[in-house]
C-alpha cells in the first residue's frame, strides 16, 4: 500500500475519509479518548483489514461507533439500563455491551462470533461528522500495532500504521487520552474495563449500591477463550521498553516517568491531577520509548477515580509479553 495520506479536519477531508470507509479502506480518526482506526463494521473485507493492519488476534472483538444513539438501538437490544446509560454519558467515553438483535447485518469478525456487541457514540467532533457523513456503523479499535501503546496523535499512528492505512483523519491530541470505559449489561452490570466514565458514577446512574457493579477491580487479564470484550487482554498498551511500576527512581538504563512530587524526565502531573495524567499517559510513553532506553520506571499513581483506569493501563503494559 502507498504512503498513509494525512487529512486536515475539514468538511473536504472529511468527505474524502466516508468515500475511503465506503470503499471498504481503512481511515484512522480521532476520538475524546485515542484515535480508532476505522473500517466499515458491516464489511467483512474492511474488518479483516483492521486486524491485518493492527495485526490483532481474531479472538478480541472490536468496538462499534455511531452517530447517535437511535443507531445504536439498530443493532442490539436495549434496556432502560442502557438508556439510562446512554442519556448520562453518550456521546462520550463509555462503551455498552449489548445483545446483537437477529438480523443486525454487522460482520461477524466484528464480535469474534460473541452473542454481544460493544458499541458507543463518540463525543469528538470529527469522528461525529465522520460518522454523519459515512451514515454506517464503524468498526474501531485504538490505531496501533496490537499490544503496543495507544495512539493520542496523528503522528502516533503514523508512527505504528504508515502505509498500512490508507489514512489519517489528524484532529489533534485526544482529550481524554484513555480508551473508554466498557460495561456489559446483560445478565448484570459489569465493569470490564475502567475509562474516564468511573464505575462509581456509572453506579449513580444506574441506582445501584457500590456492589451492585463492579467499581474497583476490573479483569486483571483474560485468556483468549475468556474474551467478551476488547481491553482484556493481560499484556496491552505496552511499549518496546519494559515498564516498572511503584518506582521512586530509576534504576540504570531506565527513564523515569513521574507524577506528583516523584519527578522524571516527564511528570504525568506534577500537580497530581489524575484527568491531566490520563490525557498525558500514552503520549509520554511514546515519548520516552526510545532506542537505548532498557525500561520505563513508573511512579506510583493514586488508585481512584480515573486512577484506576491509568493503573488498569500501566499494569497491562508492565505484564509479561506474549
Amino acid at each position: 500500500m502507498a504512503k498513509t495520506q494525512t487529512l486536515n479536519p475539514d468538511s473536504q477531508s472529511i468527505s474524502r475519509a466516508a468515500e475511503l470507509l465506503s470503499a471498504k479502506r481503512l481511515v484512522a480518526f480521532p476520538t475524546e479518548t485515542v484515535y480508532g482506526l476505522g473500517g466499515d463494521a458491516r464489511a467483512d473485507q474492511a474488518v479483516a483489514a483492521i486486524y491485518a493492519a493492527k495485526g490483532r488476534p481474531s479472538f478480541n472483538p472490536l468496538i462499534v461507533h455511531l452517530p447517535d444513539t437511535a443507531a445504536a438501538q439498530r443493532y442490539v437490544h436495549w434496556s432502560a439500563q442502557a438508556q439510562a446509560l446512554a442519556d448520562a454519558f453518550w456521546p462520550g467515553p463509555l462503551t455498552l455491551v449489548l445483545p446483537l438483535k437477529a438480523g443486525h447485518g454487522l460482520s461477524h469478525l466484528v464480535t469474534a462470533g460473541l452473542p454481544t456487541v460493544a458499541i458507543r457514540v463518540p463525543a469528538h467532533p470529527l469522528a461525529r461528522q465522520l460518522l454523519q457523513a459515512f451514515g454506517g456503523p464503524v468498526a474501531a479499535p485504538s490505531a496501533n500495532p496490537s499490544g503496543r501503546i495507544s495512539p493520542t496523535t496523528a503522528a502516533h499512528v503514523l508512527a505504528g500504521l504508515d502505509g498500512k492505512i490508507a489514512a489519517v483523519l489528524d484532529g489533534g491530541p485526544c482529550e481524554v487520552g484513555l480508551e473508554s470505559t466498557i460495561v456489559a449489561l446483560d445478565p448484570h452490570p459489569q465493569l470490564l474495563r475502567p475509562g474516564g466514565a468511573t464505575g462509581a458514577a456509572l453506579a449513580q446512574v444506574l441506582g445501584l449500591a457500590a456492589p451492585g457493579l463492579v467499581t474497583d477491580a476490573p479483569s486483571p487479564g483474560a485468556q483468549p477463550e475468556n474474551i467478551t470484550a476488547p481491553g482484556q487482554l493481560l499484556s496491552h498498551y505496552a511499549p518496546g521498553a519494559l515498564v516498572r511500576l511503584n518506582a521512586t527512581a530509576p534504576h540504570p538504563g531506565e527513564v523515569m516517568l513521574g507524577f506528583g512530587a516523584v519527578d522524571g524526565a516527564l511528570n504525568l502531573s506534577a500537580a497530581g491531577d489524575l484527568s491531566e495524567a490520563a490525557a498525558n499517559l500514552f503520549d509520554y510513553l511514546h515519548r520516552l520509548d526510545q532506542p537505548g532506553v532498557a525500561g520505563i520506571a513508573v511512579a506510583p499513581v493514586p488508585d481512584h477515580g480515573v486512577g484506576l483506569a491509568i493503573n488498569d493501563r500501566l499494569r497491562r503494559a508492565a505484564a509479561p509479553r506474549p
